[in-house]
């Protein structure tokens, strides 16, 4: 009884509009945000590889930053992200190239409509990338400097006599750092694009959320790979947000009577949620297979985690049916009946997309410790 009541008490205020509003935006502000990221750098330095690693592409996947040996990028290009259309990374042309001198560079790329700049560097660092730094500096923007192809740094010193994986991370560290001080104390981050596990992607992952305003972050973390537990864990809070605010909604809706409404909308709102988590806990065909092939754990990509989507939208679709009939006949009578059609609809919802994240999650924990990934 004590559990009815306090449902009623939280749906209650649904039909008002400033509660509803409120609701609404808390959904809009998580999901649809925009972030816009640039990638910028010398020509050859590997944007273009960073952005769809980022994205979870492979190169020669539909919607992937073309990449080469010659400079392929001739203007901004924005690439918007499969799971996450709200976040876009902006592959910009490589700065000294004939094309686009140094001198004119941040004037013709537009600088200021971009949130940060993650500046990619392969190999040694250059007088570009100083100078990169400083213009952005001047913008009064942030951004984090990311040395690319460590991968091939460490397998040229390894072989080499007294080699100490560590001590040699620390020294290219150090050199960026030292090449960098002229624009003060410059986050640094070593990267292998082929496989965003190894390395120091999280801890850039981690600093951008710790310095983006708070609605950014939340844009981040769905967008990034899930190369982690930690990172998993981080998405599953985020998502677990949104719950509150669409079982309002839901609940909303109820309260309106008129035949099948608020059945449609509370399917569509349950479908798209658990869809969104599918996608955004790497659960999809595509994120297997490159879990897959970045783990060298071939069976990962066979591991078809459809059939639970399908299971989740069947089982909605039964209980939503059930409470739909009860919320519409409750409707029909003026205030009373409102308030108990938005408790039903309200609770129904709510409990839907908690199980059902919770099996999703569940599900990705599985598939992440069987990659061998903690």
């Amino acid at each position: 009884m004590t559990s009815r009541r306090s449902d009623e008490r939280a749906a209650r205020p649904a039909s008002g509009e400033p509660t509803l509003q409120r609701a609404q935006e808390q959904i809009d502000r998580l999901l649809n945000v925009s972030l816009n990221v640039a990638v910028t750098g010398e020509s050859g330095a590997g944007k273009s590889t960073f952005i769809n690693a980022f994205r979870n592409l492979g190169d020669e996947d539909e919607g992937a930053a073309e990449t080469g040996v010659t400079e392929t990028t001739t203007e901004p290009t924005p690439y918007t992200h499969p799971t996450m259309p709200n976040v876009t990374l902006w592959d910009l042309p490589g700065v000294g190239t004939p094309k686009f001198k140094a001198k004119t560079y941040a004037k013709a790329m537009k600088f200021d409509r971009y949130d940060f700049f993650l500046i990619i560097s392969s190999r040694r660092f250059r007088e570009n990338d100083l100078m990169l730094a400083k213009e952005i500096k001047q913008k009064k923007k942030q951004f984090y400097f990311i040395r690319s192809n460590i991968d091939i740094d460490i397998a040229n010193e390894e072989n080499k006599r007294g080699f100490n994986r560590e001590e040699t991370l620390s020294k290219i560290r150090r050199n960026c750092k030292e090449n960098l001080s002229d624009v003060g104390d410059s986050k640094v981050f070593l990267i292998n694009c082929r496989d965003l596990t190894a390395f120091d992607f999280e801890e850039l992952v981690e600093t951008l959320n710790s310095e983006l305003p708070q609605h950014k972050q939340e844009a981040l973390l769905l967008s990034v790979p899930v190369t982690s537990v930690a990172i998993l864990e981080k998405k599953v809070k985020i998502v677990e947000k949104v719950i509150l605010g669409a079982a309002t909604v839901s609940g909303a809706i109820a309260a309106v009577p008129v035949p099948g409404l608020s059945f449609a909308c509370d399917m569509a709102m349950v479908g798209s949620f658990f869809t969104t988590c599918y996608h955004i806990f790497g659960l999809d065909d595509k994120s297997l297979k490159k879990l897959s092939e970045r783990v060298n754990k071939p069976h990962l990509k066979n591991l078809d985690k459809s059939p639970l989507l399908k299971e989740l939208a069947q089982n909605s679709a039964a209980r939503m049916g059930v409470s739909a009939v009860g919320e519409f006949l409750c409707s029909l009578i003026p205030g009373p009946g409102s308030i108990a059609a938005a408790a039903i609809s309200f609770t129904t919802t709510r409990d839907l997309l908690q199980k059902g994240l919770k099996k999703l999650a569940d599900e990705a924990r599985r598939v992440l410790r069987e990659a061998g990934l903690q």
